[in-house]
């Protein structure tokens, strides 16, 4: 005998859509969940703001004022500040006891060691691989091939403010590698 095609054993069109409506939704939600962690590894933090730049910060994360960085350094002294992306940045004091306008990364292009600034050679060595900069950042001895990264850093209600350096590099008049 034939059977109804009202019978329960078959269901109908509106539930079985139903069903593969949310076994759809159910593992695309899985797959986002999944996917999410590491598309987001793959995009790097942002810096800031659009265009406003960063205060600088001290090793404890907290703004480096103006007033009182001047106080506690000398003309001539390099100290590492958090700058763009979280990159070490070095503040120059100048010869007239006032901040430079310029930051120095830190990150050695070699191979991305942090290098120290050396006061007795007057320059940045690096203790990885030997690369020297001059003061100024620009790379006197290889293995690195590029000189240091370079940031505005300007003043703004005694707090130092670094922003992206997109002009062109004073220390080789040539376009900045880094932007």
């Amino acid at each position: 005998m034939a059977q109804a095609s009202g019978t329960p054993d078959v269901p109908d069109l509106g539930r079985r859509q139903f069903m593969n409506l949310l076994t759809f939704g159910t593992i695309a939600g899985v797959a986002a969940g999944a996917l999410y962690p590491v598309v987001k590894y793959f995009i790097p933090p942002s810096s800031g703001g659009t265009g406003g730049g960063l205060t600088a910060k001290d090793a404890l994360g907290n703004d480096i004022k103006v007033s009182e960085f001047l106080a506690n350094h000398n003309a001539g002294d390099r100290t590492l500040a958090q700058g763009l992306k979280g990159d070490p940045t070095y503040i120059v004091v100048e010869g007239d006891k006032t901040i430079a306008n310029y930051g120095i990364n830190a990150v050695c292009t070699h191979l991305g060691c942090v290098v120290p600034w050396n006061a007795s050679e007057d320059k940045f060595m690096c203790p990885c691989h030997g690369s020297q900069y001059n003061a100024q950042g620009k790379v006197v001895r290889g293995p690195a091939p590029l000189s240091l990264a370079l940031v505005h850093a300007d003043q703004s209600d005694d707090k130092i403010i670094f922003t992206n350096w997109t002009e062109t590099d004073f220390r080789t008049n040539e376009d900045p590698w880094w932007a």
